[in-house]
């Protein structure tokens, strides 16, 4: 060793078996890999030609995997790149579509076959708040004018309310439904927490408090119900303040969301035994097993209606479920329901009464998006009683369907 560092003149060191090793390659490898061409230290003797070969080979034979596996990686990164190009393509056009043809021309336009079928594509975000507001209209003439009034009396019961907290029971039982104020502190925080958005110090604590609020005070005799915060929210990511309120307030004066958010129980129960009906039509031996394991509708159902499916889908899905919920109604929430039971109707009746219970009010992360629609798309709301000749699309069926059993319980 003296002799060898000698001989590469002062201030010079001999290049180690690594660096000579490394100088030929072309891949410079980012593991311990590497490791199997290393020379052995100076003490030890020095590898057989044979297995420094072998160990060149096996060497060789990682690159190559690594180098494949790279391109693999870089392929499929490529394909999801022109995928998302592809879509985002596609929003674009539809979104030019809506606001040069559409909007224009809502009145004559928003009932025909092309639009329809655009509709149920999905609205691009960029417009689907217009699209909301117009599909849902304003029957109760709200203005925000009266909006300001009554996010100002709100205001005003906060300022008068106890400093103690009211708990939810307390708060279910009160006469003046406007007292509930108070209960919409405890529930924003649970409102798509993940997003960070909504809660105490979010950029829309301060709205969606505003809107509930101020629905308490414009209906005192609903009052805030647990479960429309994920309404004003889904509203408030896609309208301004005031025209959030309008369709809030529109949203709940529904016939359907009425009866859930008023808690009237006999109609409720009309609306389960209606959906029962169609349950029954469209997934008889699923239906047939939910009877056996004594699996009424309420159990996932009022979740599902409460939210208007906000709180049961990831976000985008469910914007897509109202794009068309706005358009169709009330019926469209069981048609719904019905296509998330048929996408996994195999998994449901393998299951008994807990889990499945637990899998419906718990759904997959993870939807595809086109399957559901699909399997929506193939419910038949045909009611028993209506006949074979009847619209299977109709808006009106389930609303007959509800009145029939109304009668019924009479």
């Amino acid at each position: 060793y003296v002799l060898s560092t000698s001989r590469a003149g002062p201030g010079h060191s001999p290049p180690s078996p690594r660096q000579s090793v490394r100088k030929n390659l072309d891949f410079e490898p980012n593991s311990t890999t590497a490791l199997i061409l290393e020379a052995r230290p100076a003490n030890l003797p020095a590898k057989p030609a044979e297995e420094a070969q072998k160990h060149r080979q096996q060497y060789e034979e990682m690159v190559a995997q690594a180098k494949k596996r790279e391109l693999k990686e870089a392929q499929k990164r490529r394909k999801q790149l022109e995928l998302r190009c592809k879509v985002e393509e596609s929003i674009g056009n539809a979104a030019q579509t809506w606001n040069q043809e559409i909007l224009p021309n809502w009145s004559t336009m928003c009932n025909s076959r092309r639009v329809r079928d655009l509709w149920w594509q999905g609205v691009p975000p960029s417009v689907r708040g217009k699209v909301w507001s117009l599909a849902v209209g304003n029957e109760l003439n709200i203005t925000h004018e009266l909006y300001n009034i009554c996010l100002a009396r709100a205001r005003d019961k906060w300022k008068s309310m106890p400093t103690e907290p009211v708990t939810e029971d307390a708060g279910s039982s009160l006469a003046d439904r406007e007292d509930s104020l108070e209960l919409i502190k405890l529930d924003i925080s649970r409102t798509f927490p993940h997003l960070c958005i909504f809660q105490q110090g979010g950029p829309y604590y301060d709205v969606l408090h505003s809107i509930l609020g101020a629905y308490t005070c414009y209906r005192p005799d609903v009052g805030y119900v647990q479960g429309m915060s994920f309404i004003a929210a889904v509203l408030i990511l896609n309208l301004d303040t005031a025209d959030a309120f309008i369709a809030f307030a529109n949203l709940l004066n529904k016939p359907c969301q009425m009866a859930f958010f008023r808690v009237d129980h006999s109609l409720m129960l009309t609306y389960f035994a209606a959906f029962e009906v169609f349950f029954d039509e469209n997934l008889p031996k699923l239906f047939a097993h939910f009877k056996e394991n004594n699996l009424t509708p309420d159990i996932y159902l009022i979740d599902w209606i409460f939210t208007l499916y906000s709180k049961s889908l990831p976000l985008d899905l469910a914007c897509r479920v109202w794009d068309v919920f706005c358009r169709d109604g009330d019926e469209f929430l069981f048609r719904v329901a019905l296509g998330i039971l048929r996408l996994y109707e195999d998994v449901l009746t393998r299951m008994d009464f807990i889990h499945n219970a637990q899998f419906l009010t718990r759904l997959p992360d993870h939807i595809p998006p086109d399957q559901l629609f699909s399997h929506i798309h193939a419910v038949h709301m045909t009611s028993l009683t209506e006949g074979a000749g009847a619209d299977q699309s109709s808006p009106k069926a389930l609303s007959t369907t509800v009145i029939q059993e109304q009668n019924n319980r009479q």
